[in-house]
């Protein structure tokens, strides 16, 4: 395997293998936009499919709103393409649940997997001032192709597409014979599910000199707080890599409100001061990595599929060190002072970089999360706030009571909605009742109805 930095290095291997592919291929991703780069993957996997290679493509619906001029094309070329999660009638907050994967596999020989989307954002505009994204992906030949194979497979079948043929497994089988000496494993995330974040836990406990995590939508959960914070009295050297401008500024002040806990406990926390920080990576003691789409959020490690690879390698994990400090040499330190925070001065000069925007419901979901803990302790004194979370419980509480006015002036505004959600909920509920009496089986055995599939053919 190979680490790849930054689309300047991830999106030309994507396209040679693509273009490369003989046998099939499959292609799960986010984000694509109908941008220049949208359209030369598009074109490209068309390519494929016109000249009867088997391509398959799985984009998320949310994620992946206004490309869908890309999609009709894509299919008539003979590509099987689906939308991961439309939103339906019967579940009101089924939307919550993403398909965050970003990861290609070709001809079972060779596979993926990254935090990098289909999109001109992560190329930059020198134009316009915005440098690309920095972001974080790996190139796998060997064994792992295969499990990465299964995993396309599971979501495949999710939005209701036919099993992979046998000869897509068969190939992949066939290909993955030893093809290095790296020790690498798959690490697929699905809803309600919580393997890569117990994972993180693990590591969190077991590293005993180093714990270095990049992260573009940090909001840890209490007890992945905790854990970082006792590896820090522990006397591992423990540092957080965030944005310093997130493209979804709502989140901002949620991940800072997380800092002060951590920094009392020792960990060093980094904000970048460059366009956007995307990418989701980990590196312990020099030796494990861990490089994918996961981010460090309820939404990511509960909410989601997800797809990461865990990797126990020296070279690759003292890759990841050199890295990691290249990317801190454009960071700036958060420090507590008298005042809670302050950046050093030093950096303060450096010219303004604009931000790219973009956006994910299931990151402001787990910053809800965040939210909701924060009110929760100042309501039950469960656990000590800090003064960072002060500027939080402010906003809160104005908007709290600004719906506690209109509700008192206007009760109608508040009524109505609510009336209007409630029906939808229960007429929700029933027709999912409806569906399940339909699937219940017979007398004799056999089901009284097919059971709906979840997906549609996207184009």
């Amino acid at each position: 395997m190979r680490l790849l930095q930054d689309a300047a290095q991830n999106y030309p291997a994507w396209l040679a293998a693509i273009r490369g592919a003989e046998r099939s291929i499959l292609f799960e991703n986010y984000i694509v936009r109908d941008d220049d780069v949208g359209q030369e993957f598009a074109a490209a996997l068309a390519a494929k499919a016109k000249a009867g290679v088997d391509v398959r493509v799985i984009y998320d619906w949310f994620g992946s709103h206004g490309a869908g001029a890309l999609w009709s094309p894509l299919a008539g070329a003979g590509a099987q393409v689906r939308a991961f999660n439309r939103p339906r009638l019967d579940s009101p907050l089924g939307w919550l649940s993403r398909d965050h994967r970003k990861t290609i596999v070709v001809d079972g020989r060779i596979g993926f997997v990254s935090g990098l989307c289909v999109s001109a954002k992560w190329l930059g505009d020198a134009a316009r001032r915005m440098d690309p994204w920095r972001d974080t992906g790996v190139e796998i030949r060997g064994p792992a192709v295969a499990e990465l194979t299964h995993a396309f497979a599971e979501v495949w079948q999710a939005v209701g597409g036919d099993p992979l043929p046998p000869e897509t497994f068969a190939g992949a089988e066939a290909d993955g014979a030893r093809a290095g000496d790296v020790r690498l494993r798959v690490v697929s995330g699905a809803p309600n599910e919580t393997g890569t974040y117990r994972l993180d836990l693990v590591i969190a406990s077991l590293a005993r000199r180093q714990l270095w995590l990049c992260d573009a939508y940090f909001v840890g959960t209490s007890a992945y707080v905790q854990a970082l914070a006792a590896a820090a009295r522990d006397g591992v050297d423990v540092r957080l890599l965030v944005p310093g401008a997130s493209d979804i500024p709502a989140l901002s002040p949620i991940s800072r409100a997380g800092y002060r806990p951590l920094l009392d406990a020792g960990v060093r926390v980094f904000e970048w001061n460059g366009t956007m920080l995307h990418a989701k990576t980990a590196v312990a003691d020099a030796f494990w990595t861990r490089v994918g789409s996961t981010n460090l959020n309820v939404a990511s490690w509960m909410g989601n599929y997800e797809l990461d690879v865990a990797i126990e390698d020296r070279g690759i994990g003292e890759a990841m060190v050199v890295q990691y400090e290249s990317d801190l040499a454009r960071a700036t330190e958060i420090v507590l002072t008298h005042r809670n925070r302050v950046r050093p001065a030093e950096t303060r000069a450096e010219p303004a970089v604009r931000r790219a925007r973009s956006g994910s419901a299931g990151r402001v979901a787990a910053g809800a999360v965040s939210v909701g803990s924060a009110l929760g302790a100042a309501l039950t004194n469960r656990r000590v706030l800090g003064a960072a979370e002060s500027g939080l419980l402010v906003k809160v509480s104005v908007a709290v009571l600004g719906f506690a006015a209109v509700a008192a002036l206007w009760p109608r505004v508040v009524a109505w909605p609510l009336a209007l959600l409630g029906a939808w909920l229960g007429v929700a509920w029933l027709f999912k009742a409806w569906g399940l009496r339909r699937q219940a089986p017979r007398p004799d055995g056999s089901a009284s109805a097919e059971a709906p599939r979840s997906g549609d053919d996207g184009a």
